[in-house]
């Protein structure tokens, strides 16, 4: 029996296909895949109708006029797609912007004639929903053995952070922000990563999706951290677009800022993505919080904290 072939749409997918060790099943990806290093020599088979180059308020605007005319964010390639012939195609119902999504594959398939690739969608709103998502790639593949080894891993080192973290007194207070403009709390398995890690999460509900916030609620909260982790953008990006945040009057009178407690971290590559590395998330979360108790791994790489004379 021959392996089956695989086109990952999300990026997410993709690490857990490579992490399963199906590296080598893999035929297509999405424009977002880029992790690990060597999936980009992959044909991509899916775009962005936006341009993802604006800053982030354009990009906000941008999304709610295609979502008022009905119309997808992203393109799926069907020529492409079907001259690669997949087996199995590995979407996402979670979110209609972040990701092409499962109905943007359905229609890309609507006409397509003769045998139709095995369509796998993953909904991860919260931690547990990515384990279930791990086995259900993991099955497709025929490779339980792995995923059950996969999570059992990821479940280990969760159980690590979790257990240090509560031996500790303090909780500070955390505002995550998963957009800078307009303003958006982190919401799915953020606000549970922050809890395992040791702190008390402001804005944005366990396993809801991520709401929009005022800027007078961020003032009054007056957090302990805030932590800036854009859906899509890398630190750089972040740090860049900050100044719609810190060109407020109010923004230097903020504890966390005064304290030099503001994070940007990289919300492409961790945060974002729904796959193996958000236990690296957690870890992050971790040093952030705590960072007498947990060591700086991923800092410079996974986070920085923002310097206190940007304006």
């Amino acid at each position: 029996m021959r392996s089956p072939r695989v086109a990952s749409l999300i990026a997410s997918a993709t690490e857990i296909v490579t992490a399963l060790g199906g590296r080598d099943l893999l035929v297509a990806r999405s424009h977002e895949c880029d992790f690990p290093a060597d999936v980009v020599v992959l044909p991509t088979v899916t775009a962005p109708k936006l341009d993802i180059a604006k800053p982030s308020g354009d990009i906000d605007r941008q999304v709610r006029m295609l979502l008022e005319q009905a119309l997808s964010v992203y393109r799926v390639d069907t020529d492409a797609l079907r001259a690669l012939a997949p087996d199995i195609v590995v979407t996402q119902t979670q979110c209609e912007v972040c990701a092409v999504s499962q109905s943007d594959v359905e229609a890309a398939l609507a006409h397509w004639t003769g045998a139709q690739p095995h369509i796998v969608s993953l909904a991860p709103n919260a931690l547990e929903d990515v384990f279930a998502d791990i086995d259900r790639v993991a099955a497709a593949l025929g490779l339980e053995a792995q995923g059950r080894a996969l999570t059992a891993g990821m479940r280990q080192r969760v159980d690590a952070v979790a257990r240090r973290a509560r031996t500790l007194s303090a909780r500070p207070r955390v505002a995550a922000i998963e957009w800078i403009e307009p303003l958006m709390a982190a919401g799915n398995w953020v606000p549970e990563l922050i809890a395992l890690a040791g702190g008390e999460n402001l804005f944005g509900a366990a396993g809801k999706h991520s709401p929009w916030m005022e800027w007078r609620d961020l003032v009054a909260a007056d957090p302990d951290i805030i932590l800036v982790t854009p859906c899509g953008f890398d630190i750089a990006r972040s740090t860049r677009e900050m100044t719609a945040l810190t060109a407020r009057p109010e923004w230097h009178d903020l504890r966390a800022v005064q304290s030099g407690s503001v994070f940007v971290a990289d919300g492409n590559q961790y945060f974002n993505r729904p796959g193996p590395r958000l236990v690296d998330s957690l870890e992050i979360l971790a040093e952030l919080l705590h960072p007498d108790a947990f060591p700086a791994r991923h800092a410079g790489t996974g986070w920085i904290r923002l310097p206190q004379t940007v304006s």
